[in-house]
């Protein structure tokens, strides 16, 4: 013990020899032990680099074209303050209380430190006797330590350990201590040096700096301190745990006993205000007499406190942990995140915030139903920029809350995919047959092209669908139409507008399912899940793969931005603590369709909206506007996706576990959620239209409207096998009408529609009618004499009929029906006939 004693006092003695040396040069120290001590000295580093403090970092939202928080997060909750700032009361007391020396000593008050030491040996209890320089070192050090990770026992170890070398009374770490002082008051002014002491020091709990300080504990700022705040503020970092007064139950330090721990140290300070006569005596009267009355004003923070944004505010904030620019892992990531002090500048439009979610409690109020969710979401086209996100849950990160009251709560943004908070994904339904139409197009078909739309059973050789990227699969397959419709042949256009299943199969069919793939791909539509591949079979056709609101809003978004599409990015600017701009995530943008190919999809979806269509009655605007509804079997999910040039939208409702059906629910207003999602997106894209308005959409050219166009060919009395190969060779497709009367031989064909003759454009359907033979061609009986014209009639099977007077030789005229008119056996067969000329008898005439 006595060994210890003497080391640490030996140690300190040298370094005392060794500061007046440092801070005095031209005294010669002399003495070999003190000339060894020297040698330890100097060997140890001189200069401390100080580094950025941990400072919170916001998120910002638009307002208008204010920047607003949202909300705010921090390990340390700390507002670094310029030393103008500071009251000159904090600054007297920081100096009066903690180092009287301060402006006069070169690091290391001699004094104080041989008073600590002393005091320490003589069993006084550990005194710190450290100046404001020390101990401004001794939280730099710790920040570095705290800045380390804390996940695995190792890195634990390695926290810890230097904890220990930052704070420990052994005389190894003090006299580093001193050298990193001495090196400090080289390098910085007095003013400088105090200015980060106060600025770094902590103030119990979270709470670190005199400016955050000011804030939570008596709701000011540091430059409005009075004399008894500041000296009760100072009073805490000599003992944070013990001297905060935010705990006004405290039995030796709360509200009862007047904060009696904290008032001695802050009359203690006071005191030696006055002493050093920074206080007169009556500013010294007035503020011992001063009661301590903390006004506590916690800084909230997390994405919590953002309101009706908080899941956006969650989405930015797993942007900045999912990217690498920001650190080399999530721990890193997040440390910085939390201690950066970025201004995080976001896309997010309050106005529209407001809308979206004044909308969803309107229609779908948020404890409703535990199992059944919705959302909104909006970016804007040729950017990318997410405008608004809302769903009708609050958020919460606390799974105790969660189960609390799950109907109202949950921490899972319904709007992104699962690594930036969302969920697995949702079948977007007929929404996704927008890719179907784009490749339609792509492959040379126009919007009014004809394809067979009836429900027909697909498998084993009646297999027609073609996938070049797996197995396109053998079936059964049975789609049927939502409505339950049997339609015959319509075109992409009117498939379109009343979202028709089979129309669309008929469609894809003579396509690539691959490509269907590729063209959602390239819309920026993916699974919702990482690593997962979106799906090709025929089914997905109609929409099975899971994706989130926010990918379909980007789709709709490059369909009404001529094929360009720009994928989603939610941060403006980002300012880091130290003032410099920091980069950011930017929206990559391509051309997902020819901008022709783009153009004729904007006039087809356009047709929905309109009358007769499925989501007729969103648009009541003057701006061009398109859109699609989705509906998932069972009407588990349903959608309703729209978009101007301005502003893209997506709405879904559903399901977030079990399988209730949109269409038996009604949450609001009277109406199912089915039914009401026509209202939902209503509201919100003429909110958009009111704020951003609308270009119109540009116009289709001739071959992607009308196609090429052919001529249908007179297939009368062709076997249906020749027939459908003649439609064929003309680039026609054909579907079988079923038997017709007609008097063609039995079994061949006796009419299309369109009828022979008509222009159609290439790839229409036309619809083949085949022979019964039920019915005879009219024998021309024209010009014979009355009695050889009923004779040919009845052979035939008809009845002939003329008027009366009518003689066996007079001549028909005219019939009616008219020849080669095909009728049915027993018809009658109108007959007009001419007089016959009497032939002159015998002896006649002149």
């Amino acid at each position: 013990m006595l060994g210890a004693v003497g080391a640490f006092v030996g140690m300190s003695a040298v370094a005392g020899l060794l500061v007046t040396a440092a801070v005095t040069p031209a005294i010669a120290v002399t003495g070999m032990a003190a000339n060894n001590g020297i040698g330890v000295f100097e060997g140890l580093p001189e200069y401390l680099q100080i580094g950025q403090l941990a400072q919170p970092t916001t998120i910002y939202a638009k307002n208008g074209d204010q920047d607003v928080p949202l909300a705010t997060f921090y390990s340390q909750n700390r507002l670094p303050v310029g030393f103008d700032q500071m009251s000159q009361a904090v600054k007297d007391a920081a100096i009066a209380g903690e180092d009287p020396r301060f402006y006069s000593h070169g690091g290391v008050d001699i004094q104080g430190t041989m008073r600590g030491v002393l005091s320490t040996v003589s069993g006084g209890g550990v005194q710190g006797g450290s100046s404001i320089t020390q101990q401004y070192v001794k939280n730099v050090l710790l920040q570095k330590c705290e800045a380390m990770p804390l996940k695995t026992d190792a890195e634990k170890k390695a926290y810890q350990n230097c904890v220990d070398d930052s704070t420990g009374v052994t005389p190894d770490r003090k006299v580093k201590e001193m050298k990193y002082a001495i090196g400090l008051e080289k390098k910085y002014t007095k003013d400088q040096i105090l200015e980060g002491y106060l600025n770094i020091a902590g103030f119990g709990g979270s709470v670190y700096g005199i400016e955050a300080a000011a804030r939570y504990y008596y709701n000011t700022t540091a430059a409005a301190l009075t004399p008894a705040q500041a000296a009760s503020l100072v009073a805490i970092v000599n003992e944070p745990t013990g001297l905060k007064i935010d705990n006004p139950g405290s039995t030796t330090n709360g509200a009862a006993n007047g904060y009696a721990k904290n008032k001695d140290r802050r009359d203690y300070i006071l005191g030696k205000m006055y002493e050093y006569k920074k206080l007169t005596k009556a500013q010294y009267d007035d503020a011992i007499k001063t009661p301590i009355q903390p006004v506590i004003t916690p800084s909230a923070r997390g994405c919590q406190t953002a309101g009706g944004a908080a899941y956006f505010c969650d989405y930015v904030q797993k942007i900045i942990l999912n990217d690498p620019s920001f650190g080399q892992d999530v721990d890193t990531r997040t440390a910085n995140f939390n201690r950066g002090g970025y201004k995080i500048y976001t896309s997010l439009d309050l106005d529209l915030q407001k809308v979206a979610n004044d909308t969803l409690n309107n229609w779908m109020p948020k404890d409703y139903n535990q199992n059944v969710g919705a959302s909104l979401v909006g970016v804007q086209p040729g950017t990318g920029r997410v405008l608004y996100m809302a769903q009708n849950k609050d958020y919460t990160q606390d799974p105790d809350v969660v189960a609390s009251n799950p109907a109202v709560y949950t921490g899972i943004n319904f709007n992104t995919d699962q690594q930036y908070g969302g969920s697995s994904g949702f079948q977007p339904g007929s929404t996704y047959k927008v890719f179907t139409l784009a490749e339609w197009l792509k492959q040379g078909h126009s919007l009014n092209e004809t394809v067979n739309a009836r429900v027909q059973t697909y498998g084993g050789s009646n297999w027609p669908f073609k996938n070049s990227c797996t197995s396109s699969g053998s079936g059964p397959w049975k789609p049927t139409n939502d409505d339950g419709s049997n339609p015959g042949t319509m075109n992409a256009i009117q498939a379109t507008r009343g979202s028709v299943n089979t129309a669309f199969v008929g469609m894809a069919k003579q396509l690539d399912l691959c490509n269907i793939r590729n063209d959602a791909q390239a819309f920026g539509v993916h699974s919702a899940v990482a690593g997962k591949e979106l799906g090709s079979t025929a089914a997905s056709v109609l929409g099975t793969n899971e994706v989130a609101p926010l990918s379909m809003a980007t789709a709709f978004a490059g369909i009404a931005n001529k094929g360009v599409v720009c994928t989603p990015i939610a941060i403006d600017k980002i300012i880091d603590g130290t003032g410099h701009e920091v980069a950011v995530p930017k929206s990559s943008c391509s051309q997902a369709v020819d901008e022709n190919v783009a153009a004729a999809m904007d006039y087809a979806l356009q047709q929905p909206l309109g009358p007769g269509g499925t989501a007729n009655g969103v648009n009541t605007s003057s701006v061009d506007m398109l859109g699609k509804t989705g509906t998932t079997d069972n009407a588990e999910h349903v959608w309703l996706v729209a978009a101007t040039t301005k502003v893209a939208g997506a709405y879904w409702a559903g399901n977030v576990e079990g399988a209730t059906s949109m269409r038996s629910i009604k949450p609001s207003h009277g109406k199912t959620v089915a039914n009401a999602r026509v209202n939902v997106q209503n509201s919100m894209m003429m909110a958009a239209v009111s704020k951003y308005g609308g270009d119109k959409f540009p116009s289709v050219n001739d071959k992607l409207m009308k196609g090429v166009q052919v001529a249908v060919p007179d297939l009368t009395g062709k076997s249906p096998d020749e027939a459908k190969a003649i439609l064929t060779s003309l680039g026609l497709d054909s579907a079988d009408g079923g038997p017709q009367d007609s008097a063609a031989a039995a079994g061949t064909v006796a009419s299309t529609n369109p009828p022979a003759g008509s222009q159609v454009g290439k790839g229409t359907v036309i619809t083949i009618y085949t022979s019964n033979q039920s019915l005879v061609a009219i024998p021309n009986v024209i010009g014979q004499k009355l009695s050889a014209a009923q004779a040919a009639l009845a052979a035939a099977g008809f009845v002939a009929k003329v008027g009366g007077g009518a003689s066996p030789d007079d001549v028909v005229q005219a019939m009616d029906p008219g020849a080669g008119t095909a009728a049915k056996a027993g018809t009658q067969i109108i007959l007009t006939v001419q007089k016959s000329t009497p032939t002159p008898g015998p002896g006649a005439g002149g």
